[in-house]
């Protein structure tokens, strides 16, 4: 039998370096998290080849003291805690105190630091766990950390690396987070001698979203806010066309801490879930303020996870927060989003006054000037009045002459300019009255009362979409995806004021079940008459279904059926919220007109009023949308009437 003894020191710190070091992102994020607790507010992260040959860290933190340099690189040294009592109330990012001592372990790591207070600075090599050199350096505040040749010493480990690409998309993940918790802090972020990231520091959350993802989201979102008793919630969550397929979208952070966990995510999803389509995941940014002493940051050594104490209201917050938000907001999904460019006004120059001899011979020049434009008016008006007189008739001539009189009483123009023979000058017009003049479009959306007097019905296309005119957009709706979602919200009402009514039919249906199906029947038997089925033991494993919802008689009710009895069965014997709508869904969508299908006027006109009485009318239960809309101005720039 093996003795048991006790391990060495180089061992031991490799093993603990195997908990927290997992690749190069490990490394930035321990190192850039040491900096945020060190009161820095600008951090430069500079990696070359993913990190494997070189992570470079700089702040202008408070630094850390010449005589505490090497006691940090020791296992469990903090300055962050004092007590175990301290662990429940920690607010540092960092406190476990391994994260120097692991990355010296595989490492060659060389620290440069000083403090506000020294006269100069202190420059640490450790390689591999080794001390090589300790110096006096000139430096400026703040600390800057060199980690070169990650896992030299350890080759298994280097194995298991991906490539550098792979490697610097961790570290730039990572940065996004850690930018995006902290937006009062400046970062930049350099991969091989090219700029990623780069974040001005100046708080605004929404500013670092549009530097990273781009314009799209940033034009998507939509601003939250709620509070509960011991939690707040503050940050973005972007309409529902602003979709991925996995959640690298999904940000979100407890006190200023990047985490993963079940309960948040299951939350932004559930509040998203009649938004979306199934396996699209949403884009939010939430910043959680949560009472430490309700929280255990000390879960895992990579600190990623946290233990609630009060996970079911910040569950019920988030689902209620995220519905709150989406049901407020005009989510009809714009095909062509372009923004109109402002024409560029001319530039005028400016002139200067002229010399005292020269204002004699401009005045005799303007007095000419003058003569010669009332001769030129007085002859365009003689020959339009002789043209006028044999080319149009009275009537047409006069309906011209009232039109041109019309516009040219505001503004005389002579030649194409606007010149005022009054005061012998040009209108000089301000911007004000300039933009009074352009038309602005009212914000109402399309399902609005108030949009209805105005709103234009063109005809169908394709048989399965509506194209609607409304202002100087063009709307076009799917009639099944609208009709589905009118038919599932007057359902999940029905069904909530158990108003949901049956058919009996005759003959019976009747269907053959399991042991586990039969259970479940009877076990749910007040759910499955609340969704409109009467249903009774047959004999045997056979059951009789006397009654079906109303509103799925012929149109594929047993389908249904074993539908939900199949989900009901899975769920390991539970009929929750989901499943119910899932299926209402199903319902919606089976008794809906479908595409390719000729639909009345009257018919669409009715849809549209209904649409109108839905908190959301903007997506389908299954999240695709109802509506697209195109601006005239799109339309415009395809047609290359404005370039």
């Amino acid at each position: 039998m093996a003795k048991i003894q006790l391990l060495d020191q180089k061992t031991i710190d490799n093993i603990a370096a195997g908990e927290v070091i997992e690749r190069p992102a490990s490394v930035v994020k321990e190192l850039v998290e040491n900096a945020v607790d060190a009161n820095a507010n600008a951090i430069t992260v500079e990696i070359k080849d993913g990190g494997m040959t070189l992570i470079r860290v700089t702040d202008n933190g408070i630094g850390i003291p010449k005589d505490q340099v090497k006691t940090a690189f020791l296992r469990h040294a903090t300055s962050k805690i004092r007590s175990v009592e301290d662990l429940l109330s920690v607010s540092s990012l960092g406190f476990r105190g391994e994260a120097l001592s692991s990355i010296s372990a595989v490492a060659q790591v060389e620290l440069v630091t000083k403090t506000a207070e020294s006269f100069s600075g202190v420059s640490y090599k450790i390689y591999g766990g080794e001390e090589e050199a300790f110096d006096d350096i000139g430096a400026p505040d703040g600390t800057t950390f060199l980690v070169k040749n990650l896992f030299y010493n350890t080759p298994a480990r280097r194995k298991f690396l991906k490539s550098a690409t792979t490697e610097a998309g961790y570290v730039e993940q990572m940065m996004v987070h850690i930018a995006l918790s902290h937006p009062e802090i400046s970062f930049k972020f350099i991969h091989n001698n090219k700029n990623k990231i780069y974040t001005s520091g100046n708080g605004k959350v929404k500013d670092i979203i549009y530097h990273i993802y781009g314009r799209d989201v940033a034009g998507a979102l939509i601003p939250v806010q709620a509070q509960s008793e011991d939690v707040k919630v503050t940050g973005f969550v972007a309409k529902p066309y602003v979709s991925r397929g996995n959640r690298n979208y999904e940000s979100y952070f407890i006190n200023g801490r990047y985490i993963k966990s079940s309960i948040i995510y299951k939350a932004i999803e559930e509040g998203y879930r009649t938004f979306t389509m199934k396996h699209r995941y949403p884009f939010v940014c939430l910043d959680f303020k949560i009472n430490q002493e309700l929280l255990d940051v000390n879960v895992h050594p990579t600190k990623m996870e946290i233990r609630f104490r009060n996970g079911r209201e910040i569950y019920e917050l988030v689902v209620d927060t995220v519905k709150e938000a989406l049901l407020q907001k005009d989510l009809v999904q714009d095909v062509l989003r372009e923004t109109p460019k402002k024409k560029e006004q001319p530039k005028t120059k400016e002139v200067k006054k002229p010399e005292p001899f020269e204002v004699n011979r401009r005045k005799e020049e303007t007095q000419k000037m003058d003569q010669t434009m009332k001769d030129f008016a007085k002859m365009r008006q003689s020959q339009t009045n002789q043209q006028g007189h044999r080319a149009k008739p009275e009537g047409m001539k006069q309906d011209r002459l009232k039109s041109e009189s019309s516009q040219t009483a505001k503004k005389p123009t002579y030649a194409g300019l606007n010149y005022n023979t009054q005061k012998k000058e040009f209108p000089q017009y301000k911007t004000d009255e300039l933009s009074s003049n352009q038309m602005t479009l009212r914000e109402d959306p399309v399902f609005s009362v108030q949009a209805r007097p105005d709103r234009k019905i063109l005809g169908q296309l394709f048989k399965t979409y509506w194209l609607i005119e409304y202002e100087d957009q063009l709307f076009i709706m799917d009639q099944h995806a609208a009709h589905e979602k009118v038919n599932y919200e007057r359902l999940m009402k029905n069904f909530k004021e158990k108003e949901i009514y049956s058919q009996r039919l005759e003959p019976p249906m009747v269907v053959t079940v399991s042991m586990m199906e039969a259970e479940a029947l009877e076990r749910y038997k007040d759910a499955f008459a609340g969704l409109g089925f009467t249903i009774e033991s047959f004999g045997g494993n056979e059951y009789c279904i006397r009654e079906v919802p109303a509103n799925l008689y012929g149109i594929g009710e047993r389908d249904l059926f074993m539908e939900l009895l199949d989900a009901v069965s899975q769920e390991n014997g539970t009929m929750d919220t989901e499943v119910i709508a899932s299926k209402i869904a199903t319902m919606a969508c089976k008794m809906s007109i479908k595409g390719n299908q000729r639909v009345s006027l009257m018919e669409v006109e009715h849809l549209l009023d209904e649409l109108m009485k839905l908190e959301n009318p903007y997506q389908c239960p299954h999240g695709r949308p109802t509506i697209i809309k195109m601006s005239k101005y799109e339309i415009d720039k395809k047609f290359k009437r404005i370039v």
